[in-house]
This record gives structure tokens, sequence and C-alpha cells, in this order.
């Protein structure tokens, strides 16, 4: 009498599922979220913001932000990176709340929020991202 073999479940043929697309979008996607709340925060608690916040500060919080923000070093690995991925982030989110607290802020909400949707698409700072930057910027000269 032989000794039982344990049972192996049959090969199935086909292609491995790939599934990495799906895990690094939804890495980026919880990534951007944190870094979002993470400076909006930053923003938030920084000394410099003017006493009594409102749209104006979110606003005027937003384009410091943005003036920080230097698109050449958004996709650099470590700090630097980090802190330009950080300053879009909170830029994104202060002129978003700007926007909702008053609708004069509206345009520099979405020329942000377009050049962040646009970058998330191509994955690279393109000439609709720069675009778009620029129209922030200028909104941003004019407060």
């Amino acid at each position: 009498m032989q000794p039982q073999q344990p049972y192996a479940a049959p090969a199935v043929a086909g292609q491995p599922r790939k599934r990495t697309g799906a895990v690094v979008l939804s890495l980026m996607a919880g990534l951007l979220v944190g870094v979002a709340g993470t400076g909006a925060a930053w923003m938030l608690s920084a000394d410099t913001a003017p006493a009594g916040g409102g749209p104006e500060a979110d606003a005027r919080a937003a384009c410091r932000a943005l003036d920080g923000f230097d698109p050449a070093k958004y996709t650099e690995k470590g700090p630097t990176g980090e802190i330009a991925l950080n300053r879009y982030a909170a830029a994104d989110s202060l002129s978003a709340s700007a926007a909702l607290g008053d609708a004069r802020y509206e345009p520099l909400a979405e020329a942000v929020r377009g050049s962040r949707q646009r970058f998330s698409m191509v994955f690279r700072i393109d000439a609709t991202v720069k675009k778009d930057l620029d129209r922030a910027r200028t909104f941003c000269e004019d407060l």
C-alpha cells in the first residue's frame, strides 16, 4: 500500500490577471487625497495666514501655496517632489474652499482644479496644465 499523495489543484491554463494598473491608480488616488488634506491643514495652520480667515484668506493662502509650487520639481523623488506635491494639493484645496465661500474665487479654483485633473490624466506638466496654472497665477496677481 502506497502513502496517499496530497491533493493538488489542477493547473489552469491562461494568463494571470494584470492588476498593477488598478493598484497603482488606487495608491495614487489615496496619496493625493491624503496629501490634499495634509497640505490644507498645513496651510491653514501657518502663522502667516491673515486673522479672521474666510474666503479671501483661503484664496490668498492658495496663491501663496501656488507661488511656492515649482512644476519642474513635481515629479522628482524624495522631499523636493513631496513638497511640490503638497503645495499643489494645498493650492487646490484652499482655492476650492475660497470658491465655496465666495463665488468671486471660482475662476481661481477652476484653474487650479483643471490643471490637477489634467495632470492626473497625462502624468506630466503639459501645455494645458501650464495654461491653467498661468491662469491661476494671473488671478493671484490681481488679488
